[in-house]
């Protein structure tokens, strides 16, 4: 599958199990709800070791790419997930029914085109957890920018991983920002 679908760069399976594996679950502690939709999810990561790690849990793999959600029905299959349900769609169109407790993206695209998409799922409650090498704190207040969130930034170490990790968890906040400032998440 990767070799036709060019799923990831990452081909030796000790680096996989690192790189991908356990880079996902290391945002399980900020993924809350019974719901949750993973955005751009391309080859499954991080929602398919979520969905395993937590198998209570509805998990959505969203993705606008035939050839992704084709190999993510397949994984579904062969991983006998029944807490997952696969969509083709962008986020901007997709309009589920019921809310999401989490939104997670993990290689999905640039901070302000992620949380333009994800802003009407937060407005509903959902909090948006992000995987990103770099502390992205300097580009929050932009990206996040007419949006009443919080956030914080929470940097993780990862068995395998030498370079950096954070967790971005963005969620609403019911009042205006103090001082036209935004707020970090506690």
């Amino acid at each position: 599958w990767n070799r036709a679908q060019n799923l990831t760069a990452i081909t030796e399976p000790r680096a996989m199990v690192a790189g991908h594996v356990l880079d996902s679950l290391a945002g399980l502690p900020w993924v809350e709800g019974m719901r949750v939709l993973d955005v751009g999810s391309g080859a499954g990561l991080p929602g398919i070791p979520l969905a395993i790690a937590v198998p209570d849990r509805e998990h959505v793999l969203l993705d606008s790419r035939r050839k992704r959600v084709q190999f993510l029905l397949y994984a579904k299959r062969e991983l006998g997930l029944d807490n997952v349900s696969v969509v083709e769609a962008r986020i901007e169109k997709y309009r589920p029914e019921g809310n999401f407790g989490t939104l997670t993206a993990r290689a999905f695209a640039a901070l302000p085109a992620l949380a333009d998409g994800a802003a009407p799922f937060i407005k509903t409650g959902a909090r948006l957890v992000v995987w990103q090498r770099n502390d992205p704190s300097g580009e929050l207040k932009d990206a996040l920018a007419g949006l009443r969130v919080c956030w914080a930034v929470h940097p993780v170490r990862v068995p395998g991983i030498r370079a950096p990790r954070h967790i971005v968890v963005v969620a609403r906040r019911d009042a205006p920002p103090a001082g036209g400032g935004q707020n970090k998440l506690d």
